[in-house]
C-alpha cells in the first residue's frame, strides 16, 4: 500500500507522534520508518489524497510537533511511495545528503516575507520625484498630450515601478542577510515584488525580528511587510 510522507528526522530525535492524525477520512496512524541513523514519519496515503483542508492541517501539525523535539527535514504536502521498503530505500540512497541537511538545519527555523508597496502611493512618488514622468503626465491630463506621450509615459512609469522595486527588495534582503544562515527567494504573487525565505537560528531570532520591525517602520504605510514564522524550513530542504 502507499505511504504518505512527512517528514525525515535523525534516528535520536524522540519522535511524540502520540495524540496526532494523519492525513486521510478516517486518518491514518503515524509511524516511523528506520534506515540506519535516519527515520521517516509515514502512514498509509488515502486513495483520494488532495489539498483539503483537514489534511494539510494535519501535515503542518505533525510538522510542528517534531520541531518542538528537534531538528526535522519538513516535506512539503503530498509526497507519497510505493511502499515502506521505498522509503527506505530512499533513506538509504541518500542518507549523507539527509545528514548533512539535518545538521545544516539544527537550531533554526524558517521566516517568510512578502512585500508590497501600494500602487497608487508608488506612482505618486514616481510623478513627484521623476521630472521626465512628471511633464508627461502634466501634457497627457492637459489635453496637450499626443498619443506618442501617452505610450511614453506608461513604458516610463512600469520601467520605474520595476526598478524601485528591485532596488528595495535587494534593500530588505541585504538588511537581513546578516542575521539569516540561508536565503530562499520565491517568485512573488498577486501585488507582492517580494517573497523571501531566511533559515533564521534562534541565537540570531531577536536581531532578524528586530530588524525586520525596524524595515517596516522606516519604510511606512505605503509598504507592507507581511512575517510569517517562525515555520518548518520547508525552503530549506
Amino acid at each position: 500500500m502507499a505511504v504518505y510522507v512527512y517528514s525525515i528526522t535523525s534516528k535520536s530525535h524522540p519522535m511524540r507522534l502520540d495524540g496526532l492524525r494523519g492525513v486521510g477520512d478516517p486518518p491514518g496512524p503515524l509511524r516511523s520508518v528506520t534506515a540506519g541513523v535516519l527515520n521517516a514519519v509515514v502512514s498509509d496515503a488515502p486513495e483520494d489524497l488532495r489539498p483539503r483542508r483537514r489534511d494539510v492541517a494535519a501535515h503542518q501539525e505533525v510538522q510542528e510537533r517534531l520541531m518542538a523535539d528537534g531538528t526535522v527535514l519538513p516535506l512539503q504536502f503530498g509526497m507519497t511511495a510505493e511502499n515502506d521498503d521505498a522509503v527506505r530505500g530512499a533513506l538509504e540512497d541518500r542518507a549523507s545528503e539527509y545528514e548533512q541537511r539535518l545538521q545544516h538545519l539544527k537550531g533554526a527555523t524558517e521566516y517568510n516575507l512578502k512585500v508590497s508597496w501600494e500602487e497608487k502611493a508608488l506612482l505618486r512618488r514616481i510623478l513627484r520625484e521623476s521630472q521626465e514622468a512628471h511633464e508627461l503626465n502634466e501634457a497627457t491630463r492637459g489635453g496637450s498630450g499626443t498619443p506618442e506621450m501617452s505610450l511614453a509615459l506608461g513604458e516610463l512609469i512600469a520601467q520605474e515601478v520595476e526598478a524601485r522595486q528591485q532596488a528595495l527588495a535587494s534593500g530588505i534582503v541585504e538588511a537581513l542577510r546578516p542575521y539569516a544562515r540561508e536565503e530562499s527567494i520565491s517568485s512573488p504573487g498577486g501585488q507582492d515584488f517580494l517573497n523571501v525565505s531566511f533559515l533564521v537560528e534562534e541565537a540570531q531570532e531577536e536581531m532578524f525580528l528586530a530588524t525586520q520591525m525596524s524595515l517596516a517602520h522606516q519604510l511606512g504605510e505605503d509598504c507592507k511587510l507581511r512575517l510569517r514564522g517562525p515555520l518548518p524550513p520547508y525552503s530549506f530542504v
